[in-house]
């Protein structure tokens, strides 16, 4: 199964509170940290909503 590599890369000042919890959601805590989940609709569906503020690479694992 494939993973994704997810880095916070903006701050989620100034974006509404749904988008801060979903960053929270992903596991970020601080600017620049890195997490991998596993490629699943729901993490992806979680991706597309802060895409403005994470970067995400498909990395096998």
């Amino acid at each position: 199964m494939s993973k994704l590599r997810i880095t916070w890369r903006k701050s989620a000042i100034g974006y509404s509170q749904d988008q801060r919890d979903t960053v929270k959601a992903l596991g970020l805590k601080r600017l620049g940290q890195v997490v991998v989940h596993d490629d699943t609709p729901s993490i992806r569906g979680m991706v597309f909503k802060v895409r403005h503020l994470v970067e995400v690479e498909e990395v096998e694992g």
